[in-house]
């Protein structure tokens, strides 16, 4: 699962999501003037939407413009795929300067769910581009009634690494209680206020020129300490073979949930390959997004990185090295309307560690519509 010798080196890239009037522009406009961003693609659905006066330097062609901070800007102007296959053929002939990563802007309306699922499907952008995260914008104004209205604004904020809170302190404005609902819904995901950093905001588990984030964080876990979900887990401290533990989420978003699946000892390689297998075969759509790093029985000492999102799952990466101290096994599951407790359970089965009440994964393969859904 390493990557073969001569491939390019994945270039890291991150959505940028969010409804409609959440502030996705403004946050951008800020991003566009740091220098963090410099070397790095921006891609928007119109450069109308975004001050660019201040930024613009020249004009690539008509869909291309290099801005002041040394950020490459472009639109698209209809399927992002193409957009993406564009821009590596430009970098690849020498056409524009190599860039080291890559800012998508989602349509306020959209679902990111297909997004991320073409960029980590297709063969060949899944081997030149690594899902670094995603930002999702939320209006601390509208959020609650936009989280009620819409199951877009929902599935943004359910699969979010980082949810950035905007308009906390406008009359009407009631961030605490957003706050709350939106730690219930992702407990996963880092909050953060509009004028975080950029390179916090974009630096992601595949950190730049080597760095990598405290992939506590990336995992989440350094969120559950404060939200009053599950447990802080302590890596110097042993646990048994597995935990696992749930999250409750607000009543009104009780139909996605947020979840970890760990395990203390390494992996065998073909029964977690089987679960994914089976997990994103019986009930990919209704896998959000899984993310995590796993130790595999085969090569504990080089952890493999996996994304993936319904039932696709990014080529895995294997490290060098483990990036924190923790070595544990440890996946982040985000799933709507399914069962925590019933995917636990197919967890444990492949680990070797059934419980009397665990599935059989041979009936579940026969009949993947007869799944418990609480």
């Amino acid at each position: 699962m390493s990557e073969p010798a001569g491939r390019p080196t994945p270039i890291p890239l991150t959505v940028l999501t969010g409804f409609l009037g959440a502030g996705k522009t403004t946050l951008l406009n800020r991003l566009l003037q740091d220098p963090a961003l410099a070397d790095t693609v921006v891609i928007v659905n119109e450069f109308g939407e975004i001050g660019l006066d201040h930024l613009l330097v020249e004009t690539i062609d008509e869909d291309m413009i290099l801005l002041g901070a040394g950020c490459l800007c472009c639109t698209v102007r209809g399927d992002l795929i193409s957009a993406l296959e564009d821009l590596l053929r430009k970098r690849d002939n020498g056409r524009i300067k190599p860039f080291r990563r890559v800012v998508i802007e989602t349509t306020g309306l959209a679902d990111p769910a297909p997004i991320l699922h073409a960029l980590i499907a297709h063969p060949y952008l899944s081997l030149r581009f690594r899902l670094q995260g995603v930002v999702t914008v939320v209006d601390a104004v509208n959020g609650a009634s936009t989280l009620d209205a819409h199951p877009e604004a929902l599935r943004q904020a359910a699969v979010a690494d980082t949810l950035v809170m905007t308009k906390a302190d406008l009359p009407g404005a009631a961030p605490d209680a957003l706050a709350a609902r939106l730690r219930a819904l992702n407990p996963n995901a880092t909050l953060a206020g509009p004028d975080v950093a950029a390179e916090t905001l974009l630096g992601g588990f595949f950190g730049l020129d080597g760095k990598s984030a405290d992939v506590r964080a990336w995992l989440g876990e350094e969120d559950e300490a404060g939200t009053g979900h599950g447990h802080h887990h302590d890596p110097h401290k042993h646990h048994g073979h597995h935990h696992h533990h749930e999250h409750d989420v607000n009543r009104h978003d009780a139909a996605i949930r947020a979840f970890h699946l760990v395990s203390d000892t390494p992996v065998p390689r073909p029964a977690f390959e089987m679960f994914l297998d089976l997990i994103r075969s019986a009930h990919g759509p209704k896998l959000l997004r899984l993310k995590g790093l796993v130790a595999m029985a085969d090569d504990p000492e080089r952890p493999v990185v996996v994304h993936g999102v319904q039932h696709v799952v990014h080529a895995p990466v294997t490290l060098d090295a483990w990036p924190d101290a923790d070595h544990r096994s440890r996946l982040v599951l985000i799933v709507r309307d399914l069962s925590p407790s019933f995917v636990e359970k197919i967890w444990d089965a492949f680990l070797g560690r059934p419980r009397i009440d665990a599935p059989d994964a041979a009936a579940l393969t026969d009949n993947p519509l007869a799944i418990p859904n609480d």
